[in-house]
This record gives C-alpha cells, sequence and structure tokens, in this order.
C-alpha cells in the first residue's frame, strides 16, 4: 500500500507553474509541475549531481514536456524521469492524484 500524502491545493500550482515543496521525510523537495492542466510530480534535485531543478525550464519536445536542469542541461521527461540523453539517470517520479481541490502524491 502507498503512502499519500498531501502535496498542496490545486490551485496553487495554475497552468504552467512549477514549484518546489519540502515534504518530511524525503531528503529533496519534491517538484511539482502543471504542463496544459497536467501535474506532474518529482524529485525537486536533478540525479545527476543534485543541482536544484526549481528554475528549470520546461519545454515540450517530440510532443512530450521535459525539463531541462540548470546546472548542467541535462533534460528528463516529466511523464516517464527518463532522462533524454543519458540513458543511465532517471528523475524520480511520484503518482499524483486530484481529491477535491488538492494535489496528493504516492511517495511508496
Amino acid at each position: 500500500m502507498a503512502l499519500r500524502i498531501r502535496l498542496c491545493r490545486a490551485d496553487e500550482i495554475g497552468p504552467g507553474a512549477q514549484r518546489a515543496i519540502a515534504v518530511v521525510g524525503l531528503p529533496w523537495p519534491v517538484l511539482v509541475v502543471n504542463v496544459a492542466g497536467t501535474i506532474y510530480a518529482s524529485a525537486g534535485v536533478c540525479p545527476h549531481e543534485d543541482v536544484a531543478l526549481a528554475d528549470g525550464e520546461i519545454e515540450i519536445v517530440d510532443g512530450a514536456p521535459v525539463i531541462t536542469c540548470p546546472g548542467h542541461s541535462y533534460q528528463f521527461a516529466l511523464a516517464t524521469g527518463q532522462c533524454t540523453h543519458d540513458a543511465r539517470l532517471r528523475l524520480p517520479r511520484y503518482r499524483v492524484t486530484l481529491v477535491g481541490d488538492d494535489v496528493w502524491i504516492d511517495l511508496a
């Protein structure tokens, strides 16, 4: 059974928004991103060298949203966490559930 926690209100992460949210028990913040109404949640640091992703650029590449790390320009698909140019790297992701006006994520 997954541990589900409330992350934020949905209206705090409107379309085009992104923010890092500290979660007790995690060594990094959770990055929550809204791309055209779809909310993604992932680790808030790059798995390459632990650079914060909160200021990373979100863009659409081949029809899918990716985030670019501001440190070394590594790109990660928000839907899968896969690095676009290094198959060994994967950005940890969290399943998102909307419950009423709240965004919840599964930690396990």
